[in-house]
């Protein structure tokens, strides 16, 4: 197989592992469980099962592909750099996000995706869990996406704007399972910003400390005040 057929494989694998684990982790480790885990036990585990997919789709790359997991090497960056970034980029997502959500409202008049409301009460003063969900949103989704498929579609295709786009619309897909438009729209935004820091700046550290904090402003935030008055962000 030609390495364009591996790395094609590879994205095939990591879309399929990611898709399943949206769609079916959770009846499946309720049905597991026998019915007996509470959410919260629910929850966390289905969250463990994407750092195995993460290990497995790194053994893929270690073990079939035969190359980094990376294909482009993180750069250097002084620690003003990373300061700089990382805010611009928050408030690039924050803003940017929430001004989405606010015009998809006022078009489709959605309501607040009910999947969303039942995760509230989960993670209700639960700050363990709120910082293993951001921790692995963070490494795992910036990992996979961004430092795994970003650079291999590109590859594929030989079109830098292939690996931006397609990742961001398979980050966006990927949260479908949230039920609303603006819960794949925005993910497809922030996406697309991701995916043109990192072809730039070839760093996903700076990706997955940004994506940590802007989840855990949003789960705090949730902690402490009502969802609903939060759904426009």
């Amino acid at each position: 197989m030609s390495m364009n057929g591996k790395y094609a494989l590879g994205i095939l694998l990591t879309s399929l592992l990611l898709g399943a684990v949206m769609l079916y982790v959770f009846p499946l480790i309720h049905l597991i469980s026998g019915g007996t885990g509470s959410a919260t036990a629910i929850f966390t585990y289905s969250r463990a099962v994407l750092w195995i997919v993460l290990f497995t789709v790194f053994l893929y790359s270690f073990m079939i592909e035969k190359q980094p997991f990376l294909l482009w090497k993180d750069k250097a960056y002084s620690s003003g750099f990373y300061l700089k970034k990382i805010f611009s980029l928050y408030l690039i997502c924050a803003v940017g996000g929430a001004f989405l959500n606010l015009l998809i409202k006022f078009a489709t008049q959605e309501n607040t995706s009910g999947k969303l409301l039942q995760l509230s009460h989960v993670f209700r003063n639960n700050y363990a869990l709120i910082i293993f969900t951001c921790l692995t949103a963070g490494a795992v989704e910036e990992l996979l996406m961004r430092g795994y498929l970003q650079p291999r579609i590109e590859k594929i295709y030989d079109n830098r704007y292939a690996g931006i786009i397609v990742s961001a619309l398979l980050f966006g897909i990927l949260h479908s399972a949230y039920g609303t438009v603006g819960q794949v729209v925005v993910p497809c935004f922030i996406g697309i910003v991701f995916a043109v820091f990192y072809k730039i700046y070839s760093n996903i550290k700076i990706l997955m400390i940004c994506h940590f904090l802007y989840d855990f402003v949003s789960l705090m935030m949730m902690n402490f005040m009502d969802i609903k008055h939060l759904s426009v962000f």
